[in-house]
């Protein structure tokens, strides 16, 4: 399908409507392809936003009280507006403690376009509300503010590490990402560099600083936390899968293959991925959210953990029978296109050996999966619960650089550390990364809106809507992933890393 990014969740639905009474009224099949400008025109965007706010805090700039009204510019319907701002509220926080936050929010009805979703879906715009808000008052105290910034991180247990609709975070892993960094990139030698830099260069000047990010995983909409697959294992030791993920060049199919070859231990040629549809896996949930890989692989493990263990049985008989002792499914290990014993490689069998001896055996070699996202609920009303299975986290530092005479800007060196836990692919996750940081880029730097008096939209065109260009991405870009950070309740340890990169190094984009 190509990229999504949110715009194909819900906008195709006018299309294949005005496509579907063409074909009614013709009887001829009707397809309808959009160009450029037009589909720019009539399409939704990332929701725009209006906030307007009170702030408290001390003399050494830690936040005390925060009061936060949020009104999202929607279109004229109301598409998915109301969850998006939901996000948002969600994220005002980013990740600093605020000891009061009270928050409001509303979606406009407007004349423009219905606006949808986008990657982050309302999470940046809450995030890049608290970021200004910490800048001013770092201005306001006379203080660095990332002095500021680091005084206000969530931290220790309780209060302080709860958030403002009563979720712990459980850890003090935003702590840890944030000293990592500052040191991985040398943060405080490359401040005195600028200060340097700056006060011999009367024209162009250079920025520096450095942001955190926490981002919530799960479908705040708690029904759609759930997912499906189906795994059948063929006579040869082949093996066919289908579960309910889109693919959209984000890596899915990659990550979820890698689920299946750790779980029966086959190897990558041995398996087929289906294309995904609703008479393999009913009911599916959107592949939105951060959540696929979560979602789709976790039901894809259950699929294969249950067919594991049907195989065991039959393999521990095959290699009793030919060794001549008992085996325990515990010393059992699928791995490599063999099934043996641990620590004995030369102990093993062909996968496709168990498999065949269980089909003669009349075992099943079919199963399904299915996942529900555990522990997690939201009371609206109250404005309490845990709508988050967990957090992802990360931190950016960018140092920049402007022409005061032309206002050309250059992106200098970018440094990012992502938490996306034990990674299930890390060159998948790395280019997840660098494309949301350059995608946020362009949003918060170069790409306008121009619409004229009857929401007529301008910027319909390469011409007149400047996306990133090559020359923009950093000079120097540095992405790691940080170590030793399994989470406890994932698919293999892993985290979500879709969204997070594009929402949460918001501030650190535009320092000077």
């Amino acid at each position: 399908m190509g990229g999504g990014f949110g715009g194909k969740e819900t906008q195709g639905n006018a299309p294949a409507a005005f496509v579907a009474l063409a074909a009614w009224h013709t009887g001829r099949s009707v397809r309808w392809m959009l160009d450029r400008d037009v589909d720019m025109a009539v399409t939704g965007k990332r929701h725009p936003f209006h906030a307007a706010y009170e702030v408290g805090f001390d003399d050494q700039g830690r936040l005390l009280a925060l009061r936060v009204q949020l009104v999202s510019n929607g279109g004229w319907s109301l598409d998915l507006s109301e969850s998006i701002l939901d996000r948002a509220l969600f994220h005002l926080d980013n990740a600093y403690y605020v000891p009061a936050l009270a928050y409001s929010g509303q979606v406009a009805k407007t004349h423009l376009v219905s606006n949808t979703a986008f990657r982050g879906f309302g999470g940046p715009q809450g995030m890049l509300v608290t970021e200004e808000v910490l800048a001013r008052v770092a201005r306001a105290v006379g203080l660095p503010a990332d002095e500021v910034r680091e005084r206000n991180l969530y931290r220790g247990t309780g209060e302080t590490n709860t958030t403002h609709y009563g979720q712990e975070l459980e850890d003090e892993r935003i702590l840890r990402v944030w000293e990592e960094l500052k040191k991985s990139s040398e943060f405080e030698r490359r401040q005195r560099d600028v200060a340097a830099f700056n006060a011999q260069s009367p024209f162009i000047k250079r920025g520096l600083a450095i942001t955190p990010m926490k981002f919530g995983i799960s479908f705040t909409a708690t029904f759609l936390n759930q997912a499906g697959a189906l795994v059948h294992v063929y006579r040869d030791g082949s093996v066919m899968v289908s579960h309910g993920g889109t693919e959209m060049g984000q890596g899915l199919h990659t990550k979820v293959l890698g689920v299946v070859m750790r779980e029966l231990g086959v190897t990558a040629d041995a398996v087929r991925m289906a294309k995904t549809a609703t008479d393999k896996v009913p009911n599916t949930s959107a592949t939105a959210a951060s959540s696929g890989s979560d979602l789709n692989g976790a039901a894809m493990r259950v699929a294969c953990v249950t067919l594991r263990e049907r195989l065991a049985p039959v393999a521990m008989r095959l290699l009793s029978d030919r060794h001549g002792r008992s085996v325990t499914p515990d010393a059992l290990l699928f791995s490599d296109g063999k099934v043996g014993l641990r620590g004995e490689p030369e102990l093993s069998l062909p996968f496709a050996d168990v498999v065949e001896a269980a089909y003669l055996s009349r075992v099943s070699l079919s199963s399904t999966g299915y996942y529900q996202t555990p522990g997690i609920g939201y009371d609206k009303a109250k404005g309490r619960g845990r709508p988050f299975l967990y957090f992802a986290y990360g931190a950016a530092v960018c140092e920049v650089e402007v022409d005061g005479h032309t206002g050309v800007k250059r992106v200098l060196r970018v440094d990012l550390l992502e938490d996306v836990g034990d990674s299930l692919n890390p060159a998948v996750d790395r280019g997840q990364i660098e494309g949301g940081f350059v995608q946020g880029l362009g949003w918060l730097t170069g790409e306008e809106l121009r619409w004229d008096a009857n929401g007529r939209l301008l910027t319909h065109s390469a011409s007149t809507y400047a996306v990133p260009a090559f020359s923009d991405a950093p000079i120097d870009f540095r992405v790691r992933l940080l170590e030793r950070a399994h989470q406890h309740n994932t698919i293999h340890g892993s985290k979500a890393v879709g969204e997070p990169p594009d929402a949460g190094h918001v501030r650190a984009r535009g320092p000077a």
